[in-house]
């Protein structure tokens, strides 16, 4: 079905090759445009039976799928922001945006959260009994799984065209999905059993919000990490060991440093040991021919400096190999190079 709608609303899509930048805007573009879609629909329709039925748990989903439908515009206009190209302000490019994009999302989730948390507060304070209508739960059937689809989509595309704005909004979505579910299970409980006298609307209302909380909270600290900077993953640093371990003129690598710079946008600085008797035209030419493969396959713009090396002095090898095994004694972490 994701494949389906993308081939329709993203020119040249095709799910077997990696996206381009532009492609990966037209994805994200279009993923938003449905999302934004799909959640004024539920509002609306969650909107009317809440008000009908009275129920506070109802009117408060309505209003979350609102504050999603901002969500995803936020994303929308992310991605076309995104994809400006450098510029003398800004040049590494302007794919960290997608990051702000998330920040942004995650607070509108936990002010939908707090502002459903002080409405149910003060229903349990000031109980009015709801509605009870089957078609209700019937609104609330569909939200969900409109929802789970949407949380799918989502995760499923955020994972091929890596976009953090596009994972906090799928991890949204299932937070929805198990909120709605508990505002389901107030209303079928209501229904089945009319002599409830405990006001379990606004008890629920307050678990869906602490359920929201919790969702923004976790957006907003993932997010923080991304703007802040943190450790690269364990297979960005495996791909450009990977690469360099295929040329044999390369000895050793060390003093890898990453800096990303948003989804597609890694910038990376490195240093590769050579035999320093080898020709130095030689050696540069290697150098020159991973970089241009890191940034070719792999979306790496690297800057490699290169140290030569002794490897044919039997006395040096001898002291390099007792300085290995020195310094393991006092940390197996350290490593040595250019000895």
């Amino acid at each position: 079905m994701t494949d389906f709608i993308l081939k329709i609303l993203v020119k040249g899509y095709d799910k077997g090759e990696k996206p381009t930048p532009a492609t990966r805007r037209a994805c994200g573009s279009a993923v938003s445009a449905v999302g934004i879609v799909a959640n004024l629909l539920l509002a609306a329709i969650k909107l009317f039976a809440g008000v009908i039925s009275g129920a506070i748990s109802i009117t408060a989903d309505a209003l979350n799928n609102l504050s999603d439908a901002g969500s995803q515009v936020v994303s929308l206009i992310s991605f076309k922001i995104s994809g400006k190209p450098a510029d003398r302000d800004h040049p590494f490019g302007h794919a960290r945006i997608e990051y702000v994009a998330s920040m942004i999302v995650s607070f509108l989730i936990l002010l939908i959260g707090l502002e459903l948390l002080r409405e149910s507060i003060r229903k349990i304070l000031s109980p009015s009994p709801p509605e009870r209508s089957w078609w209700a739960g019937a609104v609330l059937g569909l939200s969900i799984l409109v929802k789970l689809w949407l949380c799918l989509f989502n995760r499923r595309l955020a994972a091929r065209i890596d976009s953090a704005v596009m994972r906090a909004t799928a991890a949204d979505s299932l937070s929805d999905v198990l909120s709605t579910s508990a505002v389901l299970l107030t209303t079928l409980l209501l229904l089945l059993f009319p002599s409830l006298s405990i006001n379990l609307d606004a008890y629920m209302g307050v678990i869906v919000a602490i359920l929201i909380l919790v969702a923004g909270i976790k957006i907003l600290n993932e997010t923080k990490n991304s703007i802040l900077g943190e450790a690269p993953s364990e297979e960005t640093v495996a791909t450009i060991h990977a690469v360099v371990a295929e040329y044999p003129e390369a000895l050793g690598i060390h003093d890898l440093t990453v800096h990303n710079y948003g989804p597609g946008h890694i910038i990376a600085a490195l240093h590769i040991e050579v035999d320093g008797k080898k020709d130095v035209f030689l050696s540069h030419d290697v150098i020159d021919n991973i970089e241009q493969r890191l940034r070719r396959e792999c979306g790496i713009e690297a800057t490699i400096h290169m140290d030569p090396i002794v490897t044919d002095d039997q006395e040096v090898l001898r002291m390099r190999s007792k300085m290995c095994q020195l310094v393991q004694v006092i940390d197996r972490r350290i490593t040595v190079h250019d000895f």
